[in-house]
């Protein structure tokens, strides 16, 4: 899979198409994603103890990972994505329309 953790992708079909949003979690076996505020859904639920809240609640749910494609900074546009290796051997993701190298994102604390 060509999109991991903390990428930033565009929404390129659906409901939500033209958003984008930072990946929030990669679900590799079932080929999803999920989008930091894209595809939201309403969730009902009890509430349990005291001071947890009950109701109606909004969250994000899991899209397919071909109705996403990944963001391109220098672009400014969805891009697809080319894997080359570097002289050293290192293997890294590249921009096809422009050549950028789009290193993989830092895991966030």
């Amino acid at each position: 899979m060509k999109i991991a953790k903390n990428d930033t992708v565009i929404v390129i079909s659906g409901e939500d198409r033209g958003k984008t949003g930072r990946v929030l979690k990669v679900f590799p076996e079932k080929g999803r994603v999920i989008v930091e505020k894209v595809n939201f859904v309403k969730r009902h639920t009890r509430q349990r103890k005291q001071n947890v809240q009950g109701g109606i609640l909004e969250k994000e749910a899991a899209i397919h990972v071909s109705n996403v494609q990944l963001y391109c900074p220098k672009c400014q546009a969805a891009s697809r994505v080319r894997r080359v290796r570097l002289p050293d051997g290192t293997p890294t993701r590249t921009c096809v329309r422009c050549g950028e190298m789009l290193a993989r994102p830092e895991p966030r604390a």
